[in-house]
């Protein structure tokens, strides 16, 4: 069996080569600068959603966006959000552990679970990139497979940096920087991921490298690396 997280299919999507030299080989990417605002963020999020978990009542965020639901009470949750654990299914077809941890998990009245990832963002304007919405199906495949019942909609909650008013220091107290919070819905729709996870499996039982994906910047700069040090 082999362990294949949220971020390894991300990566199968994004260059076939990179994931074949991790996955298969150990060789993996540099690792990105720490998004050390991001994890703050996601922190202060959890616990203050957690305060309205425990009392089964919706936070005034989800008030305001006109959302019918209340945070998910549930002896996994701490599980699921973990990075080294998450939600995770035996896809049998091809023998990959799938995992994924999730930042928080709502309920509607219909008893529908709504997958919710947090993000923080520095920029004038917050995007759900390219990679958002696989990264929100996969953890609604994921909760489906373990037989839970999980709604289309998932919801992005954005916490955006508030750069017009800097720091805006309280009466006689430190600068304090603040942020806009959004929360954007999503319909998501997984029907990608089972022939991705198979075509994955025929990636890593291949024999040799297959082609690097054609807009991977690490692939480009060892093809490039490696001709400069021939000549």
């Amino acid at each position: 069996m082999v362990k294949l997280s949220r971020s390894k299919i991300d990566l199968f999507l994004n260059c076939p080569r990179c994931f074949w030299l991790d996955v298969k080989h150990g060789v993996k990417r540099p690792p990105p600068a720490p998004y050390t605002i991001n994890s703050a963020i996601d922190y202060l999020l959890k616990q203050e959603f957690d305060v309205y978990r425990e009392k089964s009542k919706a936070h005034p965020i989800m008030t305001k966006a006109g959302i019918d639901a209340v945070p998910y009470k549930s002896e996994y949750l701490n599980a699921w959000r973990h990075n080294f654990t998450g939600v995770r299914f035996h896809h049998e077809p091809t023998d990959f552990l799938v995992f994924g941890a999730v930042d928080d998990v709502w309920v509607n009245p219909h008893g529908e679970l709504m997958v919710v990832d947090y993000k923080a963002t520095g920029a004038n304007e917050h995007k759900i990139h390219e990679s958002y919405p696989r990264q929100m199906e996969i953890y609604q495949w994921l909760l489906v497979q373990n037989g839970y019942k999980v709604s289309p909609t998932g919801y992005f909650v954005f916490a955006r940096v508030n750069k017009a008013n800097g720091f805006s220091p309280p009466a006689g107290g430190e600068p304090v920087l603040s942020f806009n919070i959004f929360v954007e819905p999503y319909n998501g729709d997984y029907g990608w991921l089972p022939g991705t996870l198979t075509r994955a499996k025929e990636v890593l039982n291949g024999k040799s490298a297959p082609e690097p994906g054609a807009d991977c910047e690490y692939c480009k700069y060892r093809r490039s690396a490696g001709e400069a040090a021939r000549n």
